[in-house]
């Protein structure tokens, strides 16, 4: 027998799950809760086995319900039942410790198997987010890696800022107000481009960095 315990502050979702469990062989709803902390309360004399989790609530919401179940009550199995369908949500309650999450829009039969997954120490997420999750990864399969900038030379990353504002067409004074320092000391990174790339001057400078991909 799988102990349940039902923590969602709307009494009307409570009820409406306690009734779509009650015929369910092999399941029992020994609680109920309207958030977290009513539930910590509860727990020490009233023996879970799975919480069935909201997110949303009040007091004390899913999330640091979660993280206080896992340093309190790690053998107590969550559950999410919510009707928060965002990844992210998904992402931070897989963190904090739960190990299953399901919509309360889910058809009956998945919340029931997701039951059983979670009892029995195995993970679940819901079909509809295992889907939404799924096409994220593909998305994000198919958007090229962007290359990373060529720099032959070994620039700094000052005399890069430096090689930007020479290209913006400001003058060493300017450059030096912009970035705080001695007029003296840009013409320093100044001369130490010209080194780099032998350039024989700003104009052929710019140039190559153009060439390079250092400056677009």
């Amino acid at each position: 027998m799988i102990r349940l315990f039902l923590v969602d502050d709307h009494p009307v979702v409570r009820e409406g799950v306690r009734a779509m469990l009650a015929a369910e062989p092999g399941l029992h709803v020994v609680g109920e809760a309207s958030h977290g902390q009513a539930l910590l309360d509860q727990l020490p004399t009233t023996p879970a086995d799975v919480v069935l989790l909201d997110i949303n609530m009040p007091v004390l919401d899913g999330l640091a319900t979660t993280q206080r179940l896992q340093a309190e009550f790690p053998q107590v199995k969550v559950l999410v039942l919510s009707m928060l369908n965002h990844t992210r949500y998904v992402s931070q309650l897989f963190a904090a410790g739960a190990l299953g999450y399901t919509l309360k829009n889910d058809e009956h039969a998945e919340i029931v198997l997701a039951i059983h997954t979670v009892a029995a120490g195995r993970p679940y997420l819901c079909s509809e987010l295992s889907l939404q999750m799924l096409h994220n990864v593909l998305n994000q399969s198919q958007t090229p890696t962007p290359l990373p900038v060529p720099n032959r030379y070994n620039f700094s990353r000052r005399e890069v800022e430096v090689l930007e504002m020479l290209a913006a067409g400001l003058t060493n004074a300017e450059i030096a107000a912009q970035l705080q320092t001695s007029k003296r000391t840009i013409e320093t990174h100044r001369q130490h481009l010209l080194d780099k790339t032998k350039a024989k001057n700003v104009a052929v400078l710019i140039r190559l960095a153009v060439a390079q991909g250092i400056l677009r």
